[in-house]
């Protein structure tokens, strides 16, 4: 999960460094394009094509659409903010996500899952400082990006177990290259990548694919509730980079908003470990009637 976070990381520093030189939609497209080719290529090895019919599956639909929404947004932001700040803001989706789950599925939360996540949101407040003089509208656009990640995880627990996660990966990778074209067309705006600027798109797509393929399987290995917390192993990355590459130096409120968030996060992960094992204990294990 370190080395997912690490190439993701990498990934949004490249995104950012890109964004300079390329429209944003230029680089969506891009990154994009070189991403579908090499998850296409371990789509065909792993024999996980399938028919483009799940695409009438709405988790599916959905989940790319939240997928669009992200990585648009979160390209946009990035490209006026520091990364460390975007990263930071983007780390309060489990707590959004949280939260969705109990409005749209119904999952309990216990009183001590809900202070963390008030937490959090302060110290998304405290990076954001709504009203202060260093607002940014743009820290609202980082805020929508999270909104369009959170409804993609939460609508990807409803996807049919048939469907292989490759394959969705693969269907939502060339989408966001066509929303990336569809809005480069609409901008009217095309630069032509130098050879550098081409080889730095292969490199992030090469990340996202190591990013992807780590944190599944972390996730697969691993035990989730110990796994999960290192997730945020990304804000000290984002921090550096930011700090080497851009020379973008973290204020204290950022620090503050920042650590509060990670720690609200992290506690929120125990409560959910400490709940799955209470309901392990309390689930019956006698056999049923008549075996």
């Amino acid at each position: 999960m370190a080395v997912s976070m690490a190439s993701f990381s990498i990934n949004d520093a490249l995104a950012k460094f890109l964004t300079a030189h390329l429209h944003f939609s230029q680089v969506m497209m891009l990154r994009g394009l070189f991403a579908s080719v090499l998850i296409g290529a371990l789509v065909v090895h792993q024999g996980a094509l399938r028919s483009l019919r799940v695409l009438l599956a709405w988790p599916v639909s959905l989940r790319i659409g939240g997928e669009i929404g992200g990585s648009a947004l979160f390209l946009v932001a990035v490209s006026s903010l520091p990364l460390a700040n975007v990263t930071a803001i983007v780390q309060s989706m489990p707590l959004i996500i949280t939260c969705g789950a109990v409005l749209l599925l119904g999952e309990p939360v216990g009183w001590r899952r809900w202070l963390a996540i008030a937490a959090g949101f302060i110290g998304v407040l405290i990076i954001v400082r709504p009203g202060a003089d260093g607002f940014s509208q743009f820290t609202l656009v980082a805020l929508l990006s999270v909104g369009f990640y959170a409804m993609r995880d939460l609508v990807t627990k409803q996807i049919p177990a048939g469907i292989p996660t490759l394959f969705v990966t693969f269907l939502t990778t060339i989408a966001v290259a066509l929303a990336g074209a569809f809005f480069t067309a609409v901008h009217g705006d095309w630069s032509v990548p130098s050879p550098q600027l081409l080889m730095l798109l292969a490199l992030a797509a090469v990340m996202t694919l190591i990013g992807f393929q780590c944190g599944i399987l972390a996730l697969r290995v691993g035990d989730v509730s110990s796994v999960a917390p290192m997730r945020y192993s990304q804000m000290l990355y984002a921090m550096l980079l930011g700090y080497f590459i851009f020379g973008d130096v973290p204020d204290a409120a950022m620090i503050v908003g920042a650590t509060i968030i990670v720690l609200s996060g992290i506690y929120t992960f125990h409560r959910e470990r400490v709940r799955n094992r209470l309901l392990v204990t309390n689930t019956p294990t006698s056999p049923p009637d008549g075996v």
